[in-house]
């Protein structure tokens, strides 16, 4: 303890991300599992007009990625949403905020590895080797890397965006030449098929944001962490498009409904056997790269909030010779490895959705919030972002009541959590 910075002095933490790395650690965050499983789950509710549900997703976020863009450029802050709601909204908002988003990164975190898991075991066939004995594994090594240094894991993670985005590609480049039209056909659009389809399509952007939740630790940040939302944002609609329209072509949208692997499913109809181990290795690197980025994004959100005194004050202590907010790492990668090795995460999914709802919303309220002068764009911006999130979150909600219930318990235990905090100091 002696060696590390007393946790009640301002803690420092050193800008040493480029714009290259902070748009990896975003698109990291973005392009994961869920591109090689969320397409059959979407193309069951869009069918032929997922690729429309698709952008509308795109779109939706788009608006949302403005609001942040706003606040970045007001104020460069660890704890991206959290920091902004507790400012701009009210310290209770800003605390269920940072609450929601804790705990929902804590329990996808654990699912991720999980996943990992489950791909290695069917790719290796070592049946006897315990899942979640894996899954715990992976997350102690990752949380040593993102203890040892923030270059280190921006490193690893550049490494695993750029292979996953090559895979990626392979599959667009041989998969073209073999589709075929008439599963494009007959072309159909529900209006609540395409609003739950891009429910669900939204769900696979959400850490096109997590670049903000470490602002400070950008270089230039009101100028590189903006840049880092775009261009993440622009290159995973994309490859979402682009994967997704082959993935159709391949063998349709009803067969790609029934697959819990449809890159897998669709890649098969190529006839190329090396190219279904290769999907598979893509699935293994997209897990790997979220949850990565995961350890590292709620490692940052407990700092900020310890350093509001919302969260104990050793979590903003920051590692002299690593420059890592080191118990914030450990306690992150602690309570991963917990819930991976020990806990039923059939509802995960539920607290995940919330949470990204809530704090999405609060992002858009955050930036109506801001002073006219420090506004980029005009209020329809944030407005449109807000309308937009609420209406892909009533049409969520309606059809998935178990989001609802799940929601509103994280809430009500942050509730209760910052009411006693408060009744005590």
């Amino acid at each position: 303890m002696s060696e590390l910075i007393n946790a009640n002095q301002r803690t420092e933490i050193k800008p040493e991300l480029s714009l290259l790395s902070a748009s990896a650690i975003s698109i990291g965050a973005t392009i994961g599992a869920g591109i090689f499983a969320v397409t059959g789950v979407a193309a069951g509710l869009a069918g032929s007009a997922l690729l429309m549900s698709l952008l509308l997703a795109a779109v939706a976020t788009m608006f949302t990625a403005l609001s942040f863009i706003q606040l970045i450029a007001w104020r460069p802050a660890e704890g991206s949403i959290y920091y902004y709601s507790r400012k701009l909204v009210s310290p209770f908002a800003g605390f269920l905020v940072g609450w929601t988003w804790v705990v929902s990164n804590l329990f996808s975190g654990a699912v991720v590895a999980l996943s990992f898991a489950h791909y290695l075991v069917e790719l290796t066939g070592f049946s006897r080797l315990s899942v979640n004995l894996i899954a715990t594994l992976l997350i102690i090594f990752f949380t040593v890397i993102n203890s040892l240094g923030l270059e280190e894991s921006a490193s690893l993670n550049n490494l695993l965006v750029f292979l996953k985005l090559g895979i990626l590609l392979t599959f667009f480049l041989v998969g073209v030449f073999f589709i075929r039209l008439e599963h494009f056909k007959p072309f159909q659009v529900s209006p609540k098929g395409l609003f739950l389809g891009a429910a669900i399509i939204f769900f696979a952007f959400q850490g096109f944001a997590r670049v903000a939740v470490l602002a400070e630790e950008v270089k230039n940040p009101a100028r590189n962490v903006p840049l880092a939302i775009i261009i993440s944002l622009v290159v995973s609609t994309i490859v979402y498009f682009l994967v997704t329209f082959v993935a159709i072509g391949l063998v349709g949208a009803q067969k790609l409904s029934h697959s819990g692997a449809p890159l897998s499913l669709s890649i098969k109809q190529t006839g190329l056997r090396w190219t279904v181990p290769l999907v598979g290795l893509g699935g293994l690197l997209a897990t790997a790269s979220v949850l990565l980025t995961g350890i590292l994004g709620v490692s940052r959100m407990l700092l900020a909030m310890a350093r509001e005194k919302d969260l104990p004050g050793f979590l903003q202590i920051i590692h002299p010779r690593w420059k890592t907010p080191v118990y914030g790492v450990w306690a992150s990668g602690l309570l991963m490895s917990i819930l991976a090795y020990s806990f039923d995460l059939a509802r995960v999914v539920s607290v995940s959705s919330f949470s990204l709802l809530f704090y999405y919303s609060l992002a858009n309220i955050s930036a109506l919030r801001l002073e006219k002068k420090n506004k980029k764009y005009p209020d329809v911006i944030p407005l449109t972002g807000l309308i937009l999130c609420l209406s892909i979150g009533f049409s969520l909600l309606i059809s998935r009541t178990s989001i609802l219930v799940m929601g509103l318990t994280c809430l009500a235990l942050g509730s209760l959590i910052f009411g006693l905090k408060s009744k005590w100091r």
